[in-house]
């Protein structure tokens, strides 16, 4: 009977990047990996010998992350092609104007904006409807008629 023990393989390697007495505790270093896809496939074994195999693809993304806009994966596209590309990372200082990728205003956008100034033309349309038992009170009634004062002759 041996001890409970776990292999971790990173990708195709024949080697383990770990192999430890379970439980334990494993700390992978993905600035020394390339950029993108990548598996961990975990072999642990139990007292018995049975072995259990776990695989976990995953993505390392250490580089600056891009963005472009104006083409989308898959796309079909003919003519001149117009692209925005930028990219960031964590390393990089704040800058505000770079802050959001440029595209063009979605459509859902301005018909949700279309829909609430529908809406507060149709607010401000009811306000001035005003109920019947308080059309001749002092606040909505016509104002009261001046008297002209008394002048002098001379």
């Amino acid at each position: 009977m041996s001890k409970p023990h776990v292999r971790v393989y990173l990708d195709d390697d024949l080697q383990p990047v770990a192999d430890h007495e379970l439980p334990t505790a494993l700390t992978l270093d993905t600035r020394k990996l390339a950029d993108g896809p990548h598996r961990l496939i975990i072999r642990a074994e139990d007292h018995s010998g049975a072995e259990g195999v776990e695989e976990i693809p995953f993505h390392v993304q250490n580089g600056p992350g891009i963005i472009v806009s104006g083409l989308r994966s898959g796309s079909t596209r003919r003519g001149e092609l117009r692209l925005t590309v930028d990219a960031f990372s964590t390393d990089d200082p704040f800058d505000p104007r770079r802050a959001e990728a440029r595209s063009s205003i979605p459509v859902w956008v301005w018909v949700m904006c279309l829909f609430v100034v529908a809406w507060a033309v149709f607010y401000a349309g009811r306000m001035w409807d005003v109920p019947a038992q308080y059309r001749d009170t002092p606040t909505y009634g016509p104002p009261p008629a001046q008297v002209a004062p008394a002048t002098t002759p001379r």
